[in-house]
């Protein structure tokens, strides 16, 4: 897998002197020593602080989990791995952060797969299957507002504080969680309840935090690449050349996608028999749903939100899904361009009793949480018993250990609700795709797909 976009470090930049320098604070620089040597019994008492097993070097990014791993190069012995596993484990217990990147832009993970330890990989990639799986827990609760007033007196009030708030103790405060366009989750802790602070104290705190002060390459990138959906739904998109972009010039659809979209097609409708029941979820550039019309479905129901993208199916000679489309029908309603969010058509869709053979998933500017509540409770009702389920899997896309950390968790999820999944790994043709900002990146913000596999889903009910 690829380092990251800094490239892959040299086997200088990989020893012990490049990634710890004499300039590391010493309370850091032990640490790290340490889980570079591998010497567990000196390390665990320096990790009896809270936050110590995942600090940084402020100038490589170095981490405890990065030095454990790199210090075993390409040709660690049995011992020296075993070793390395254990401190992994201990670093793990105490709250090592999986995906943190050093200034190689690797992960952990990143640096196991460069160097071939692939125990050592699956390891990180186990860590970062239980940190989504709580994370995506956590999103699950939300802190219910009391407001003032008689009317609120009936109401029970839900605590997730925990029992210490119920037996009187101190209030414990609550875990947000955070998920941009990748999948990638963050965890941050909010204030206390009852006590107010400003932004400028939180910023001062982070600051002042020497354990955590190294910047990450891609950090700014990455913050200034989230898209919020409402955002999206109002920003301005154009059509062009081999893409559809938003105002911003992110990439909500692209012409290399084509593949991906025709084994998608593929697999959903194997035989591709005419009379078929088929729903689409973000039509974008019509790629998918030209192919799904090419199989003369006697349903053909499509979800759209933008109102740039209905405006350009309504009216663009180019587009074959405007009005003269759902008039050709074979009966009323059966080609349908449903106008909205997915989450507030699909209601009306099941009300109607509409089910379908297949399935596609493929919105924009929306995450991983949104995915995981269609399939969990609306494929069931939508989904014809023998049927199949789709989507446009890029999460996690930007980096390898990411996909296959998402790929274990929805997993579990499809599984939570019912579903199994079929994987099939598929070649991307990466040329034109390698370099941001060239090739079929021109013009784009960001390159949201770095991977030479793609790994298609297609799931279907257990039996």
């Amino acid at each position: 897998m690829s380092a990251g976009s800094m490239g892959e470090p040299s086997k200088n930049q990989d020893a012990l002197e490049a990634r710890i320098p004499p300039s590391c604070p010493a309370p850091i620089s032990q640490i790290l020593s340490q889980a570079w040597h591998h010497d567990l019994a000196s390390l665990k008492p320096l990790l009896d602080v809270p936050g110590r097993a995942s600090v940084q070097e402020p100038t490589t990014g170095e981490t405890p989990l990065h030095a454990a791993i790199r210090s075993c190069g390409v040709t660690a012995t049995e011992a020296d791995l075993g070793a390395a596993k254990a401190v992994l484990e201990e670093l793990f217990f105490n709250g090592a952060i999986w995906n943190d990147v050093d200034s190689n832009n690797e992960t952990p993970g990143c640096v196991a797969a460069r160097l071939g330890q692939a125990e050592l990989y699956e390891m990180c990639i186990g860590a970062g299957v239980r940190a989504e799986l709580l994370f995506g827990l956590l999103e699950g609760y939300e802190e219910l507002e009391s407001m003032d007033g008689d009317d609120d007196e009936d109401e029970e009030v839900v605590d997730i504080t925990g029992a210490a708030a119920q037996d009187g103790g101190e209030d414990v405060p609550d875990l947000v969680v955070e998920t941009n366009n990748e999948g990638h989750s963050t965890e941050k802790q909010t204030e206390e309840p009852k006590k107010e602070e400003t932004e400028e104290e939180e910023t001062e705190i982070l600051e002042s935090n020497p354990d955590r002060a190294f910047v990450a390459p891609s950090a700014a990138e990455a913050h200034a690449s989230q898209v919020d959906s409402a955002d999206y739904l109002r920003s301005n998109l154009t059509y062009s050349t081999g893409k559809l972009t938003d105002a911003d010039a992110n990439g909500v659809m692209m012409e290399w996608e084509t593949s991906i979209m025709r084994a998608s097609v593929d697999t959903l409708l194997p035989e591709l028999l005419p009379g078929r029941k088929v729903l689409n979820i973000g039509f974008g550039m019509g790629i998918i749903d030209g192919m799904f019309a090419a199989t003369k479905p006697a349903r053909h129901h499509i979800i759209e939100a933008h109102p740039d993208v209905l405006s350009h199916i309504a009216t663009s000679p180019d587009c074959k899904f405007g009005p003269a489309w759902e008039a050709s029908a074979p009966e009323e309603g059966a080609y349908k361009v449903h106008a909205g969010r997915w989450q507030d058509v699909v209601p009306k869709l099941l009300e109607a009793g509409e089910t379908y053979d297949a399935i596609y998933f493929d919105t924009f500017g929306e995450d991983y949480a949104q995915l995981r509540l269609f399939f969990t409770e609306h494929v069931p009702g939508l989904l014809e018993e023998e049927g199949r389920f789709g989507f446009f899997n890029g999460l996690g896309a930007d980096r390898q250990i990411c996909y296959d950390v998402y790929t274990k968790v929805v997993e579990m999820h499809l599984s939570d609700a019912g579903m199994d999944v079929a994987w099939q790994d598929m070649d991307v043709d990466m040329q034109g795709l390698q370099e941001e900002g060239k090739g079929e990146w021109e013009g784009v913000k960001r390159r949201y797909w770095t991977l030479n596999k793609y790994r298609l889903p297609t799931c279907t009910f257990m039996r």
